[in-house]
């Protein structure tokens, strides 16, 4: 019976399908279908979620399915586009080819989601195709619906950002290096309180004027970086490089407490104390994060294991919240 199943999916209130057993199991193992997604088939009352009837699990084993009427139609509350209504015997249709993302066919050839057995995907076709609008190269990582940012697009972006601290301090930089500076007072660690007050009576040097201006170009720049953290998953550095930032799970923005608390907030307290201590421990720690990337199949460093987010090319659908019903 379960060679023959015919299962339909939907998402987003568009249904796919229909697909056998082993086309579910291999696109729920490749994370093309999630478990958030809905699935019906013969043998199941309503539509439902398939984390549900697998047991959150990325495999379906079914027990005492049977076959479906093919003239039974069991589009409910879907998506439907007016142009694939026509001719057709019921409105239950809608394009395979729109669903699908491909360039639409002739209006004379009709797709019947209920009825059309010979249109059943291989394994290439993925209900996700629709979300990767941005073209995918031969090297691109792809989990699911998501294409995986380059490492060195990562790298790149953390370059910006610190170029753009740097620009955020020149005027203060630059009015230091005209003061004899004694650097031997931040060399030892022992005593940073010494250090401390050694910069604080450097500040009281400085002219008002630098220091104004300099505290309005890093709390500028922060205030523009936590804006674009939080409404786009992006720093500047990422909205540059077109990446960003979204949860392992969903695919979409992060939580604020991931996005802005742990990724951001409590990034930024550990590399200001290891950059106090010594710039060089920083770097290790930022190369250390981005070797674990590298090795990994998902391009999770020790930041991203942290937050439990992933780091992509940015799409659009990307900011689009999750309904309650996906």
């Amino acid at each position: 019976m379960q060679a023959t199943m015919q299962i339909f999916l939907a998402r987003n209130n568009v249904q796919a399908g229909p697909y056998n057993l082993e086309q579910l199991n291999i696109m729920l193992a490749s994370g093309e279908v999630l478990l958030d997604d809905l699935i019906w088939h013969e043998g199941l009352d309503q539509w439902q979620r398939v984390g549900n009837v697998t047991n959150n699990q990325t495999v379906y084993r079914p027990t005492g399915a049977t076959t479906p009427d093919a003239n039974d139609s069991i589009i409910n509350n879907v998506t439907v586009f007016p142009e694939d209504t026509s001719n057709t015997k019921d409105n239950n249709s809608i394009s395979l080819d729109r669903l699908y993302g491909k360039p639409e066919r002739s209006k004379n050839v009709k797709a019947d989601m209920t009825t059309n057995r010979h249109q059943t995907p291989h394994n290439n076709v993925s209900l996700n195709k629709t979300a990767l609008k941005k073209t995918v190269a031969d090297n691109d990582k792809v989990i699911g619906d998501v294409v995986l940012a380059p490492i060195m697009s990562r790298i790149l972006a953390t370059a910006l950002n610190g170029l753009l601290y740097v620009l955020a301090i020149l005027p203060l930089v630059m009015a230091l290096t005209k003061m004899d500076v004694d650097y031997t007072k931040f060399q030892n660690i022992q005593d940073m309180d010494a250090a401390y007050q050694y910069s604080m009576s450097l500040m009281e040097s400085l002219p008002s004027s630098t220091l104004m201006m300099s505290q309005v170009m890093v709390f500028g720049l922060f205030a523009l970086q936590l804006l674009f953290i939080i409404m786009r998953g992006q720093s500047l550095g990422k909205l540059i490089t077109g990446i960003r930032v979204v949860d392992q799970t969903t695919h979409r923005l992060p939580s604020f407490i991931k996005l802005v608390g742990t990724r951001t907030l409590l990034l930024f307290i550990i590399y200001n104390l290891l950059f106090s201590f010594t710039s060089f421990l920083g770097f290790v720690i930022i190369a250390i994060h981005y070797y674990m990337a590298s090795k990994s199949p998902e391009n999770i460093g020790w930041h991203d294991k942290l937050a439990k987010t992933l780091v992509v090319k940015a799409d659009s659908s990307q900011l689009v919240k999750k309904s309650k019903s996906e």
